[in-house]
């Protein structure tokens, strides 16, 4: 059986499919650790890799794998000369496909966000997407591929309204709070719940807080508080709800600087944006004035999967279906 392989390298999750090369439900599936090209090591995401085309492998055979469409977060297009998260990504692939016996005919390192619009029901080949997730970006997809982008920028510069910037935001505000900067709220007594396990024992509430937050030494650890916020806010707290209006207004800001059209595609994909994602009913507030609807989806797996079907050339129709 011939087949074909799909990668999805995210902010926080490393995930791989295997599946026939025409059509039919995925045959394995397998997850690691984050697959972001630009955070994460040349070596430990060889080593990633490896594990999840070993495990998806265990239901078919290497030499049998065709074609190969792997989407990584911090990946540029092809159309980007020169790109480091695409050099590391295709070196780390390239050392896993060898470790397994694949030697696909074709093999194609795209962004994620351009996997995850694939994932739309019918495969439209045009429309736009927004990833929200650890970080936060936009793209504009003409007949597959990213040609436009916004935001994307990384934490340091952007990623505006994404698990970070909101796990951040609540970090802050309740350190305002604490100290007479900000309105009261339950994010201070939250957090330092969340990081008293690792102060000093009778350390003020001031310093669990700011040593907690600067011990977080990556943007990827300090977004896995951002359900800290959403909770809060869940409950009622006004500063945590207005963190979350902020965050979609800004995700919306994105959305229109791609110059939707109204009515075409908006696929929104990760955590914050995905099917149930807690700001995906805010956002959706918000885009409906430029006449979009979201399309929801988990993540961009099965998208990397119709689009190495669709790189191989097999005669196979898109019908919305795997």
């Amino acid at each position: 059986m011939s087949l074909v392989l799909g990668i999805d390298g995210g902010g926080s999750s490393l995930r791989a499919a295997l599946a026939p090369a025409t059509r039919g439900p995925l045959l394995g599936r397998a997850s690691a650790g984050a697959g972001n090209a630009r955070s994460v090591p040349e070596a430990e995401l060889a080593r990633r890799l490896t594990a999840v085309v070993g495990e998806v492998l265990a239901h078919g055979r290497g030499e049998d794998v065709a074609a190969v469409v792997a989407g990584f977060a911090g990946a540029a297009g092809p159309e980007q000369p020169v790109d480091a998260g695409r050099d590391v990504a295709g070196r780390a692939l390239g050392a896993a496909l060898a470790q397994h016996g694949v030697r696909a005919r074709a093999v194609r390192i795209v962004p994620d966000i351009e996997i995850a619009f694939a994932c739309a029901p019918g495969t439209p080949a045009d429309g736009v997407t927004m990833v929200a997730g650890t970080g936060a970006a936009g793209a504009r997809i003409r007949g597959h591929r990213l040609v436009a982008a916004s935001d994307g920028c990384g934490w340091l510069a952007g990623d505006d309204g994404s698990g970070f910037w909101i796990a951040r935001e609540g970090l802050r505000r309740a350190l305002r709070a604490l100290d007479g900067r900000g309105p009261a709220t339950v994010l201070t007594e939250q957090f330092v719940e969340v990081f008293a396990e690792s102060a000093p024992r009778g350390e003020s509430p001031r310093l669990v807080l700011v040593d907690g937050g600067l011990s977080l030494t990556s943007p990827v650890r300090l977004a896995r508080h951002c359900p800290v916020v959403v909770r809060a806010a869940r409950d009622g707290d006004e500063v945590a709800g207005a963190i979350l209006d902020e965050a979609a207004d800004l995700l919306a800001e994105s959305t229109r600087a791609l110059g939707p059209l109204p009515g075409e595609p908006l696929v929104t994909v990760g955590g914050l944006l995905g099917p149930e994602g807690p700001l995906l009913a805010r956002f959706e507030a918000r885009v409906s004035g430029m006449g979009l609807s979201p399309l929801p989806v988990s993540d961009g797996l099965e998208g990397a999967v119709v689009l190495a079907r669709l790189a191989l050339g097999s005669g196979w129709t898109p019908d919305g279906g795997s």
